[in-house]
């Protein structure tokens, strides 16, 4: 029987059930809450029938014990925190008893920090400069090194900003929430879920061991993003805001506080991964025609 585990069952790792469930026979997952663990199996995810277990990071039950015991694929998309990666201090005897024949740990391109705008790729020297990255690039190490000494290969997917169905700019603009932040010179990169869910999946058939940037061809700034996202829908482009005069929390700061452009070229070479969204516009216009943002008069 084929098995997929996942840790950390939320928005990016839906999408590769959604996307490649059918692929295995046995798919367990986890999440924090008790209750929400026994209505998410009672319910199935995604369409398909998914055993989701309670794991708070702090204690191995018996029944993830034996899922662990059983699976093929490993997903890693639960955060860090300072004590460290919650599933490595947990689980990490157990997944070393029965090596998983694939690892894949969700990361992020912030463990790059800031370029001032520059080209980075998987050779980049890391310079993270917020805690949480920090974090992550540590956890990418724990298992990089748990993958080296028990024989298990782990990609590394640096994922840049996600974004997909229900969570867009769209959607944004539609509830008259979204914002055009104006920094000159600033630019990000994004990644459409589904297409973290194609890195994932070939990840997996690939064995895929080392680091892989997961993102879009197309670095923008941010307003111009919330821009076309208006024109789709037809409504009036938000008015431009200063940096300066935006009033972001620390953590959203800390995001115009990084600029680079980062590359792709493993992703769609190594992994032999077709973006589906090679560009904002590319995915918004989908998202559009799928019907993201047509409740706008409910939010308005």
């Amino acid at each position: 029987m084929t098995t997929l585990l996942i840790f950390g069952l939320g928005y990016s790792s839906r999408a590769v059930i959604r996307m490649g469930g059918g692929r295995y026979e046995r798919i367990v997952a986890t999440v924090r809450s008790p209750e929400r663990a026994a209505a998410m199996t009672a319910a199935g995810v995604e369409g398909h029938a998914v055993t989701v277990l309670a794991f708070d990071g702090t204690a191995l039950s018996a029944e993830l014990s034996t899922a662990i015991a059983e699976a093929d694929n490993v997903l890693l998309s639960a955060p860090p925190d300072e004590a460290g990666d919650p599933v490595l201090k947990t689980c990490a005897e157990a997944l070393a008893t029965h090596p998983p024949k694939s690892v894949v740990y969700l990361s992020t391109v912030g463990v790059y920090g800031d370029h001032q705008g520059g080209w980075v790729d998987e050779t980049t020297e890391c310079r993270p400069v917020s805690a949480r990255s920090v974090e992550r690039l540590e956890a990418e190490q724990a298992w990089a090194a748990f993958g080296r000494a028990n024989g298990a290969p782990v990609a590394l997917l640096r994922l840049s900003g996600i974004y997909g169905p229900g969570s867009n700019a769209l959607v944004n603009v539609a509830r008259g929430t979204a914002r055009r932040i104006i920094k000159p010179g600033q630019v990000f990169n994004r990644i459409h879920v589904d297409d973290i869910a194609q890195a994932v999946l070939a990840s997996f058939e690939k064995r895929y061991d080392g680091i892989v940037n997961v993102t879009d061809d197309e670095p923008s700034p941010a307003q111009d993003v919330v821009a076309y996202a208006a024109e789709l829908l037809g409504l009036p482009v938000p008015p431009d805001i200063p940096f300066e005069a935006s009033g972001l929390s620390e953590m959203g700061r800390s995001f115009y506080g990084e600029c680079k452009r980062v590359r792709n070229e493993r992703l769609k070479g190594e992994l032999s991964v077709n973006l589906l969204h090679p560009n904002f516009t590319v995915a918004l216009r989908a998202l559009a025609a799928g019907g993201d943002g047509r409740q706008r008069q409910e939010f308005r």
